[in-house]
């Protein structure tokens, strides 16, 4: 039984260079059009696979807080109206961008109930902000969190990035800095992918993309775990550090592959087994939903039982806790040493693995080289 829940909003007020996301400028789109689709797709959804207790909510994008005041009410008005039953501690999660976030807006998302911020802040220097695309510069990022407190929001995220062009191990140490100084409970931290389709890859294709060299990124995701540690953030999953208290609640089901729905254009949701993917395009997600009054799903499948254990082995071991025998074993009936006994004993043999009589976890050889470790799980 799912107790997550996943919306996408896909508007952002423009496309950031690194950015693959399912998202699209929102001038112009039929934004409200959207919403009302989003409406039926929650709705028709609940009719064939009820929920009793929400535990998390997520609103992702793009960027959820590019929504106007009355957008953001009707939407905030709709989730509130399908999902009735809350778990007592909900974790109601939404993704907002510096510069977007006016007192206003951020009184509305709490009146109806939203009681996490995740701000995209990525890094605190104008001109690498302008270079990687984004809108805000650092005085917006300190007016937002302000913002957000003055209205009572206290669990805060914000996003940095490494690997960035032009991007120093100095400026890494800069950023992180000054993050500290806002005294968040939680910080995640990315390396940078050049992702097809983004206007990064094509200026990687021809040899202009500036990156660091690859030494410079693995001491700059060295020195943010030491500093992490340093000021008082515990690592729990292999990009995201916490105060006590302040795990992403939401985050960890995706990692200890637990049902959620998911709902909006682009959107995966994992149900009774079944993995799920919605239409991508905004007008043919609200056409398929309004028009032919249909579930808008490009893709769904059965989830067997090896993709299972696959699953739960690739996911699980993000987090520093890793997999727990015990929980293998409760769920597939079997030794995990049954499934995956030769790449496990490989795995410690190259120090990227520890087990022991409680489960497997990545050393921290394993952090920096965790793709490497998944790989190994898939047939």
């Amino acid at each position: 039984m799912a107790h997550a829940v996943y919306i996408h909003i896909p508007f952002c007020t423009n496309k950031c260079h690194y950015c693959d996301f399912n998202s699209y400028i929102a001038q112009g789109q039929p934004v409200m059009d959207y919403l009302k689709a989003l409406d039926l797709e929650m709705k028709k959804t609940l009719e064939i696979i009820p929920i009793k207790k929400v535990k998390t909510i997520f609103v992702g994008g793009g960027t959820p807080t590019v929504l106007s005041l009355q957008e953001m009410e009707y939407f905030l008005k709709s989730v509130k109206n399908h999902f009735q039953s809350w778990d007592q501690e909900i974790e109601f999660t939404m993704e907002a961008n510096p510069g977007t976030v006016e007192i206003e807006k951020l009184q509305i998302m709490k009146d109806y109930g939203v009681n996490r911020l995740s701000m995209g802040v990525q890094a605190f220097q104008d001109g690498l902000l302008s270079y990687i695309g984004r809108i805000h510069n650092v005085r917006d990022v300190y007016q937002s969190v302000d913002n957000a407190h003055k209205v009572g929001f206290t669990n805060i995220n914000i996003d940095l990035m490494i690997g960035l062009p032009n991007q120093t191990l100095s400026m890494v140490k800069e950023s992180l800095d000054k993050a500290f100084e806002l005294d968040l409970p939680h910080f995640s931290v990315y390396s940078l992918k050049v992702e097809e389709n983004t206007l990064f890859h094509r200026l990687f294709e021809r040899n202009q993309l500036p990156l660091p060299p690859e030494d410079d990124e693995l001491n700059m995701y060295l020195m943010t775990i030491e500093q992490m540690e340093i000021h008082g953030y515990r690592q729990y999953e292999i990009s995201n550090f916490a105060k006590k208290g302040f795990k992403s609640k939401h985050n960890i089901t995706y990692w200890k592959n637990e049902d959620y729905y998911g709902f909006g254009a682009g959107a995966h949701g994992y149900l009774n087994g079944k993995r799920h993917m919605n239409l991508k395009g905004v007008v043919p997600y609200i056409e398929k939903i309004e028009k032919e009054q249909q579930l808008p799903r490009i893709e769904e499948h059965e989830v067997s039982i090896e993709e299972k254990k696959e699953d739960m082995l690739m996911l699980g071991l993000r987090l520093l806790e890793g997999v727990k025998i015990a929980d293998y074993e409760r769920i597939f009936g079997e030794s995990i040493e049954t499934k995956f006994g030769s790449q496990i004993s490989e795995l410690v043999d190259k120090g990227l693995l520890i087990k022991d009589e409680i489960g497997i976890r990545l050393t921290k050889k394993g952090l920096i080289y965790g793709n490497e470790v998944f790989a190994e799980f898939i047939s």
